[in-house]
């Protein structure tokens, strides 16, 4: 599978990119910088987004094509270079979660920790952040289980804090399969205690079904 065609020839300087970006959304968020040097850096910042906005095309293409995914393969790697810009789990978009996401049949499993730029409640993790994040690992779930598709609804149970800067081992795995319909169950582990409980409604496309849509 190749890469996403706007990063041929720039794939690496790409990723680059996006993590000075991403470190940069961590300083502002934590910075006490005085006013003199925050103006400054603004300034370097909006010239270098004049720089970049001068090579934007119109239209843009999609950002994620739809795709089959091969489970035998190193799965990161494997959705990470299908979904680059992916905001959860893409290597070239700032904005995903600094995590890593392995097959481990019959789950999913995410791992990594989660930084003060994700904080919700005072030194732990927004819940809209943990709730996009078991979207993606019930979804790649459902493509261990050769069940891909779109989510139609996603329940989330938060049972005590997700705490900042701590290891996350978040977990999905399908429970019930039919012909139009997959539900898919997930955790999320912290210092071996369960912090969330999510539960995900998926419909199931047959891999002629995402070609169209990738097509559209």
């Amino acid at each position: 599978m190749s890469q996403h065609p706007s990063l041929d020839g720039r794939s690496a300087e790409s990723a680059r990119l996006a993590a000075a970006v991403r470190r940069l959304v961590e300083l502002t968020t934590t910075t006490t910088a005085p006013p003199e040097t925050t103006a400054a850096a603004a300034h370097t910042l909006e010239t270098v987004a004049e720089l970049l906005e001068r090579h934007v095309p119109d239209p843009i293409p999609p950002r994620n094509p739809l795709t089959e995914v091969d489970t035998t393969g190193p799965a990161y790697a494997e959705m990470a270079r299908r979904m680059p810009f992916d905001v959860i789990i893409g290597g070239h978009n700032p904005l995903a979660v600094p995590m890593e996401l392995s097959f481990e049949p019959p789950k999913a499993v995410l791992r990594g920790s989660f930084g003060i730029a994700y904080e919700g409640p005072p030194g732990c993790v927004h819940g809209a952040v943990l709730a996009a994040t078991f979207d993606v690992v019930l979804a790649a779930a459902n493509v261990v289980a050769d069940a891909p598709g779109p989510t139609s609804n996603l329940s989330i149970t938060y049972r005590r804090p997700t705490l900042l800067h701590e290891p996350c081992v978040f977990e999905g795995w399908v429970v019930e399969r039919g012909d139009r319909r997959v539900t898919t169950h997930g955790r999320l582990l912290q210092r071996d205690r369960v912090t969330v409980e999510a539960e995900g409604r998926f419909a199931v496309l047959d891999h002629e079904q995402i070609r169209r849509m990738a097509q559209r």
